[in-house]
């Protein structure tokens, strides 16, 4: 899954660059507490994680993990004295329907995270089968 906030920039832009920093930290503990130690999780660059999870079975496992990836995001901050809050939108790419190597894997969560974003954001997207 690739994981992108919503509208980070305007964090950035509103509070500084500091501001933003301290949210990508909260975000990045949040992510690991609702991720299972034998998943992966990085931070790909700007506000893009990403989170492989391990054995999912069927793509209603990846549904669960995103929506409870939004809420812990969705969940207020406080940064510098003052409250934010923001949303997130996933891509969504399974093995072996979306791909069966790690490039177009990503490749393909990276379409579905787009089609999250056009589609109004605080979603998420599956990637299209190949």
């Amino acid at each position: 899954m690739f994981v992108d906030l919503d509208h980070f920039k305007d964090v950035n832009d509103s509070l500084g660059h500091s501001a933003g920093d301290i949210v990508l930290q909260e975000v990045a503990e949040r992510l690991k507490k609702c991720t299972r130690e034998s998943d992966t999780l990085a931070r790909l660059g700007g506000d893009e994680f990403l989170v492989v999870l391990n054995s999912v079975n069927e793509s209603a496992d990846a549904v669960v993990a995103a929506d409870r990836i939004r809420r812990v995001i969705e969940a207020e901050f406080c940064v510098h004295g003052v409250s934010l809050s923001t949303s997130c939108s996933v891509g969504i790419s399974l093995f072996p329907e979306n791909g069966e190597d790690a490039e177009t894997l990503f490749r393909n969560a990276d379409i579905a995270l787009f089609r999250a974003k056009e589609s109004g954001r605080n979603g998420f997207s599956y990637s299209p089968r190949i």
